[in-house]
């Protein structure tokens, strides 16, 4: 057997079948639970993880075809082998068609029961093999979506790496449109929650008397207009990730409710009773020093602590102008109109030295606007907007 025992679920109303299995099964090295009924499989199942189900078609309440169904939408990989009686062999085969492993119909030989076993949980361990290796393809994928060459940019794809393994809060720091989402959303994927969902809510884009309902959600008449029960964002990203943009702009009392929420990973909707547990990772990001804010009563100092043990900060365009040809570069791969213009040396040096207040957001705009009134495909400095070409100057960044 196993270093670690392969876990086997029996859920068959045969008490005579269940006893005999689980002493045959548990001598052979198996970690065996047993139920008699269909509903008890489907919870037992739901909550934790069992590597083979052995499932009787025929029990009664829930039957064997309606647990296969559940399983398949809830996406357990868990591989179901189907027990089957004398006259329910079509039905098995219809499992089967469901996702079911293999059947064997009643009587069999324990021996063959186990020979199934095995050859299923072989196929269970590929199928999570070949899961692992798409995730850590998709992660590697978005990875690259960050373009950089330069050394402050990649030595914070590697910080990256290190923030995302626990569950604890992280702070990202930098200014409006250095891509503080998008190392966010690196954060999730580089976690093992990067199946999971990645909600993303910029605190400082929704109105006061709104935000309190789309994080927490609402109960039914909780106030007017709320003529539905609502779910909020902390119950959608349960498993995944809450990205916060903008928290230094979140309303104190909510400050407060968002506390209480990362300490206890608890809540309760707007106008509700009953307490809602999460599994949430926090990612906040801010424009401002949420610290001074802090010490100046603008920003509850206890939140600040608690969400900036791990901090991200991001340089300005500005302090990384060897990425711009790149992130250039990009910017045309990924549109195919453009695919043939090309910036000329004067044009690409006065990207260079322009100061870029709004950061690479602004980029890109600039980018599109000039791309699409260009005439010809090669773009040079006079294409470029007149007060880039001026040499606009930023008088100095939000952070200091």
């Amino acid at each position: 057997m196993k270093n670690s025992p392969v876990r086997i679920l029996i859920a068959d109303d045969d008490k005579n079948l269940r006893k005999v299995l689980m002493t045959e099964l548990s001598d052979a090295g198996f970690d065996v639970i047993e139920t008699e009924s269909g509903v008890k499989a489907a919870a037992l199942i739901e909550n934790d993880e069992y590597d083979v189900l052995l499932l009787d078609l025929n029990m009664p309440g829930l039957g064997g075809m309606d647990v296969l169904k559940k399983i398949n939408t809830l996406e357990i990989p868990t591989e179901v082998i189907i027990l089957t009686g004398h006259g329910t062999v079509s039905a098995a085969v219809e499992a089967m068609k469901l996702g079911a492993y293999d059947f064997l119909a009643k009587p069999f030989k324990v021996e063959e029961l186990k020979a199934v076993i095995e050859k299923a949980y072989e196929k269970k361990k590929l199928r999570s093999e070949n899961l692992l290796l798409k995730t850590q393809i998709k992660r590697q994928f978005r990875q690259k979506n960050i373009i950089t060459k330069n050394a402050l940019m990649l030595n914070i794809l590697e910080t990256v790496k290190k923030v995302a393994a626990p569950d604890s809060p992280v702070l990202i720091y930098g200014e409006s449109g250095v891509g503080k989402e998008l190392i966010a959303r690196a954060i999730h994927d580089a976690s093992d929650r990067a199946e999971k969902p990645f909600i993303p809510i910029n605190c400082g884009a929704i109105p006061e008397n709104i935000i309190e309902s789309e994080l927490f959600g609402h109960e039914k008449g909780s106030f007017t207009g709320a003529y539905t029960k609502k779910s909020g964002l902390l119950e959608i990203a349960d498993s995944g990730t809450l990205f916060l943009d903008e928290i230094g702009d979140l309303p104190m009392q909510l400050q407060i409710k968002l506390l209480r929420v990362i300490e206890t990973q608890s809540f309760f909707r707007v106008g509700g009773t009953r307490e809602i547990k999460v599994d949430v990772k926090f990612v906040f990001a801010t424009n401002k020093d949420i610290k001074a804010e802090a010490e100046k009563g603008g920003f509850r100092p206890d939140l600040y602590y608690r969400i900036s043990a791990l901090t991200v900060h991001i340089p300005p365009l500005r302090e990384r102008k060897d990425d711009i040809p790149l992130l250039i570069a990009h910017f045309i791969e990924s549109n195919p109109p453009f695919k043939h213009k090309k910036f000329s040396k004067d044009a690409l040096d006065a990207l260079s030295e322009y100061s870029w207040p709004g950061n690479v957001r602004e980029l890109q705009n600039v980018l599109h606007r000039t791309l699409l009134l260009s005439k010809g495909n090669a773009i040079t400095r006079e294409d470029l907007p007149a007060d880039l070409i001026a040499g606009h100057k930023v008088s100095g960044s939000r952070l200091e």
